[in-house]
């Protein structure tokens, strides 16, 4: 089915994007969802959300957070995803890449540069992987309009040597001119959307071996 160019451009946005904690915010519980609890809370100032979805993954923590970090193994972010370059990597630290999301004319193409830091605590095992916008990223281009705002964060704890709990927060601001209650439903379904994917490339791993 033919989808038009207003729900090509929600579902773009349905990818690991992005959040931090906010301090005097607090996260509501929405739903659960194919075993995803998912919560939400108010950008201060803003009619936008920041969404945070939670679950518990059957594998190991070290074996969870290999995928999620390994920005050179990307095809399970998003099928809508025209481009995914990376520019800098160092493995269990720092990445950078650039993404670009196409769109269906006459709907102009976003595009945004993440900044990608990594901590592990050696002592509980915990886990996280930060993107923000990254300083000193080239001049927006004429072709793309520039994702400026946002976050993510992944939070990953060893529950035992089988189990994983797992955290993804995100906001962003899409620079659009639709409304933001109808973003805000929209991505609601995004860290359903997002940690689905990451079990279902854990789970092809697991058949490969």
């Amino acid at each position: 089915m033919k989808r038009n160019g207003l729900h090509v451009v929600l579902i773009l946005f349905l990818l690991p994007l992005f959040s931090s904690s906010l301090f005097g915010q607090t996260w509501e519980f929405v739903k659960e969802k194919d075993g995803v609890k998912i919560y939400s809370r108010q950008e201060p100032g803003r009619n936008l959300k920041s969404f945070k979805g939670v679950t518990e993954i059957k594998e190991s923590v070290e074996k969870v957070f290999a995928r999620i970090e390994d920005v050179n193994h990307t095809e399970w972010w998003d099928k809508n995803l025209s481009q995914i370059k990376v520019l800098l990597y160092e493995k269990n630290k720092r990445a950078q890449y650039h993404i670009v999301y196409a769109t269906p004319w006459p709907i102009k193409s976003r595009d945004l540069y993440a900044d990608v830091t990594v901590n592990i605590n050696q002592v509980t095992g915990e886990r996280k992987i930060s993107a923000v916008p990254l300083i000193g990223a080239p001049p927006q281009s004429k072709e793309f309009i520039r994702i400026k705002d946002y976050r993510q964060e992944w939070t990953v704890i060893p529950v035992n040597n089988y189990l994983t709990h797992v955290e993804l927060e995100f906001y962003v601001d899409p620079d659009d001119k639709l409304p933001e209650w109808l973003l805000n439903m929209v991505f609601i379904e995004s860290p359903v959307n997002t940690i689905k994917g990451l079990i279902q490339q854990i789970e092809k791993n697991k058949d490969k071996n």
